[in-house]
């Protein structure tokens, strides 16, 4: 007799699919890769989230330890220095492919052109790129992403959801009004019952323009400059840092507009001490000493001969020492690299936002309507 062939049995059927998705979970996804352009934050993040090395709090004082105003020093130095013509090419276009930098609306394309990195970071825009919205009362002051927005409710301000900082503790002691003790900082800060305080949050990234504009028409009577520290305001940080934007150094604006009180102030972040006001030239940022807590105030209500001659951009002087006079879309100043731009104002309570949280924008669109 022949021996019988080996008798082979039909396979199974194998969900492939649901086996790649059944090992995905099990791995954690930890082996995706890290796009190149993200790796210095994730690594970041990494450092503040790996809850094996040590607890949340020491881990974050750790990194608040780091020299990140020294950095932004020696970055800001390293910024001024000329780069040979054949290299600034290649440097820049190594940034541009890193941060997503749309070249096309620069005042000037040609990269030869710009002698050092601060030139190219601070980089204008072509006049017509940016219209303003006359639909709307309030305009973005900066191209960016919304990380937060909305009402101010019980003197506290979202930086990213979930994580609040103290509105006082981020503007300061408002002159004429702490006298009141029996309402809330946000309620001194109202004109009108009537109205509501507001707040928007917008975060420049690295490939941004770098310069910011005058969200409205209105009036600025004190700038206030707080020296601190210069961390990360990269969202991921955000979350980790309670009151990170009470931490960093930043300039405050403030003063009135047609509804009452208005604010904009510009956060620094990490190589991010420089941050100039066009109609101040006295101020000065991420100088080597400061006081712990301090801030420094300048005020454009009391008459001031120089404050006629440093209003020349952006801002123009009003007659009799009463304050400076921005007008809707004029540029006010400008960062090194990218940060964060925090509006507080007073409105109507049926101002609404025509946003969504995590949106781009861009410069002189339309943030909300009354």
């Amino acid at each position: 007799d022949r021996p019988r062939p080996f008798q082979t049995w039909p396979r199974p059927p194998v969900p492939r699919a649901a086996l790649r998705r059944r090992l995905s979970v099990l791995s954690g996804a930890a082996s995706r890769p890290v796009p190149w352009r993200r790796r210095p934050i994730a690594f970041l993040c990494y450092v503040l989230s790996v809850g094996a090395l040590r607890p949340l709090a020491k881990r974050v004082a750790l990194y608040r330890s780091f020299p990140t105003r020294l950095l932004s020093r020696a970055w800001g130095r390293l910024n001024g220095v000329e780069l040979p013509t054949w290299l600034r090419k290649p440097v820049y276009s190594l940034y541009i492919w890193t941060f997503g930098v749309n070249m096309q609306e620069a005042a000037v394309e040609d990269l030869i052109h710009y002698r050092n990195l601060g030139e190219f970071f601070r980089r204008r825009l072509k006049p017509a790129v940016r219209p303003l919205c006359a639909n709307s009362c309030l305009i973005s002051p900066a191209d960016g992403k919304i990380l937060h927005f909305g009402q101010v409710k019980n003197s506290e301000v979202e930086q990213v959801k979930g994580v609040t900082y103290s509105l006082e503790n981020f503007l300061g002691p408002q002159k004429g009004r702490e006298n009141d003790s029996s309402s809330s900082f946000r309620d001194r800060l109202l004109s009108s019952p009537d109205n509501d305080l507001f707040h928007v949050v917008v975060y420049l990234a690295p490939g941004d323009y770098h310069c910011f504009h005058s969200p409205t028409n209105w009036k600025v009577e004190l700038r206030r400059h707080f020296p601190g520290s210069l961390l990360s305001v990269n969202p991921g940080v955000a979350r980790l840092v309670k009151e990170l934007f009470c931490l960093n150094e930043r300039v405050a604006l403030t003063g009135q507009w047609q509804h009452g009180f208005f604010s904009l102030t510009a956060v620094g972040a990490t190589n991010v001490g420089s941050i100039r006001v066009y109609f101040d030239q006295e101020l000065q940022t991420n100088v080597p000493r400061y006081s712990k807590g301090s801030f420094h105030d300048r005020s454009y209500v009391a008459a001031d001969n120089l404050l006629s001659k440093a209003a020349g951009k952006g801002g123009v002087a009003s007659g009799e020492g009463e304050g400076v006079v921005l007008q809707k879309g004029a540029a006010v100043g400008e960062f090194n690299l990218g940060s964060t731009i925090v509006l507080l104002f007073e409105a109507p309570k049926d101002f609404s936002f025509n946003l969504q949280a995590g949106q781009r924008i861009r410069v002189g669109e339309g943030l909300g309507s009354l």
